[in-house]
């Protein structure tokens, strides 16, 4: 059976693709579940209307993130924490603490978006990624300096 797929399905296809799937995967999963449509010539039509509002919707949200991050990039963060020898921290930075800080410079960032592998531990200058579209990744820095 010939369906349209309304979203990217792993090994079948992406969204808005017409695929040949067998007859009882569309009708018992895919088009219950609202993840497909048959390809008749109205489907079709309708498919492409979605394409058209779905590229809309991606292009505005990319030009929004590609806005804040020209804002993000200018920031700088600094953190005072009380260190040891060897400049390691009594603690960590967590992406927890960058998202307060972004936030009390007034933008609100989840602190799920932040890249940082692990915590950070030493005093220093950092480069920590924002990932606020697929394809938009500013790089904001992070000074953590010792406290005196």
């Amino acid at each position: 059976m010939d369906v349209i797929l309304r979203k990217t399905i792993e090994n079948v296809g992406e969204a808005g693709e017409i695929v040949k799937v067998k007859d009882g995967y569309a009708r018992n999963y895919l088009i219950p579940r609202g993840m497909a449509y048959q390809a008749t010539e109205d489907n079709r039509r309708r498919a492409e209307a979605e394409a058209a509002r779905r590229a809309g919707k991606v292009a505005s949200e990319r030009a929004d993130a590609e806005a804040l991050a020209a804002r993000l990039e200018t920031l700088e963060l600094h953190f005072n924490a009380k260190a040891g020898e060897g400049d390691k921290l009594f603690g960590s930075i967590t992406s927890g603490d960058i998202a307060e800080q972004v936030a009390a410079q007034g933008y609100t960032i989840d602190k799920r978006l932040i890249e940082l592998e692990e915590p950070i531990r030493m005093i220093g200058i950092y480069k920590v990624t924002i990932r606020l579209h697929p394809e938009v990744r500013p790089e904001l820095r992070v000074w953590v300096v010792k406290e005196e």
